[in-house]
């Protein structure tokens, strides 16, 4: 077994996870949360023993994704890219990394009698097994990276990545989604990249592992920070689900913002190729957060899970509140390889372009999860199925960051990881 699989094991045998508390009741004829528990936060440097400086960051981001991990109460999350913050400095605002080491991880943890333990810890290596962190890819595409004051740029990393949800094949292989081409992601079960798609005509050199361009083109213009964040396999093992995150920036940022438009789209696994590309209309933000004042933009997708054949359950949301919608593929519209593929169709579809014609997925909503528990942060990224009246949601808490002190030293915003599990009130996909 690699090295930084044994030291990752070694660490991890040590954490745990413990109830938050005394859940509020709920109506009996509505959904139950069965399980509701919190990850540790121990220091970053304990986890991953090469950091130089954690600067005080500990544990966290870990509810990116969330998966089964095939035997009951035992599931796989993924963190992020790692502790990132956006602070203004000199008039802008810089995309900083307090700990540029760190690389992002998958993680196993099982449940049992009210706690959790953390049974594995992997890190993500290159083919090289060099660490592929978390830092941006190429300059152009991706914002500039900065040390934790915002004041030194730090070099690109054409193999980092920001991996945001994650799958496992009955194989023993992890497929993961990420923000930065957006791309979609191999990897081993002990951690190493295998093979990374990404939009046709990015030119991303020089990464430790292999690039291919077989993912549309239109793709490459994600807003920043908002690439690929849901993924979902059929329960065949034939299809992959990704879901961009928010609208592209199609034809531009101000189109973007004001979208209601994003794409979803599904991959072959065994021709590794986009075999769809279906509209998703996200909610009017005016009614779903009054908090954000209007602000469209603030609408995610954060998370997919595979409910049945051409069912999907959608983790949508804005950092305040949080929905699961059911939709249903089977009679929308694929619009892969169409004019609004091409950037050069105006109005695109973000701008709105037929969106009364379009064969929107039929979306029903399934939980409330902040009216269930009010306590639970609406940054929920993690969303799994694991039988037919239960799913699972878990927070990503970005690893506590809050602003810094003079000295370099987090203050940590005390947000938690939670994992919860729900029983739903009748079976999914019925009426």
């Amino acid at each position: 077994m690699p090295r930084h699989l044994l030291a990752g094991l070694a660490v991890a045998a040590a954490l745990t996870l413990t109830a938050t508390g005394t859940v509020a009741a709920t109506p009996a004829r509505g959904p139950v949360v069965v399980t509701d528990v919190t990850l540790p936060a121990p220091a970053l440097k304990r986890v991953q023993p090469s950091i130089a400086d954690d600067h005080g960051v500990r544990f966290g981001g870990v509810g990116s994704g969330l998966f089964p991990a095939g035997r009951a109460g035992e599931f796989w999350l993924v963190t992020d890219r790692g502790p990132n913050g956006q602070p203004t400095v000199d008039g802008e605002k810089r995309r900083t990394f307090p700990v540029p080491e760190f690389t992002p991880a998958i993680v196993r943890v099982a449940l049992a009698r009210g706690t959790a333990t953390i049974k594995q810890y992997i890190p993500i290596v290159g083919a090289s097994g060099r660490p592929v962190t978390g830092l941006s890819n190429q300059a152009g595409h991706d914002e500039t990276p900065y040390t934790w004051d915002g004041r030194t740029a730090l070099p690109y990393n054409p193999s980092g990545l920001d991996v945001e949800d994650l799958v496992r094949t009955r194989d023993g292989d992890f497929w993961l989604v990420d923000e930065y081409g957006p791309s979609l992601v191999r990897v081993s079960r002990d951690g190493r990249v295998l093979e990374r798609h990404v939009p046709a005509g990015l030119g991303l050199t020089g990464a430790d592992y292999p690039v291919k361009e077989t993912l549309p083109a239109i793709l490459a213009s994600r807003q920043q920070n908002r690439g690929f964040e849901g993924l979902a396999i059929s329960s065949d093992e034939r299809t992959l689900y990704l879901a961009v995150q928010s609208p592209l920036a199609n034809p531009d940022k101000k189109a973007a913002k004001k979208s209601r438009i994003g794409r979803i789209l599904t991959f072959d696994l065994r021709h590794r190729k986009v075999t769809g590309e279906y509209p998703y209309r996200f909610e009017d933000v005016t009614t779903f957060d009054p908090k954000v004042n209007g602000d469209q933009s603030e609408m995610k997708i954060s998370g997919l899970a595979y409910a049945g054949r051409g069912r999907l359950l959608v983790d949508e949301r804005t950092d305040n509140v949080a929905r699961v919608y059911s939709i249903d593929l089977t009679r929308a519209a694929n619009l892969l390889g169409g004019p609004y593929d091409d950037p050069k169709t105006s109005p695109s579809l973000e701008e709105g372009a037929g969106a009364s014609d379009l064969r929107l997925p039929a979306k029903s909503l399934v939980l409330e999860p902040n009216a269930l528990v009010p306590s639970l942060p609406g940054k929920i990224e993690g969303l799994a199925v694991l039988d037919s009246r239960t799913i699972a949601l878990a927070n990503d808490n970005d690893f506590g960051l809050g602003d810094f002190g003079p000295d370099g030293r987090l203050v940590d915003s005390g947000v938690p990881n939670r994992l919860v599990v729900i029983r739903l009130p009748r079976a999914l996909g019925a009426r």
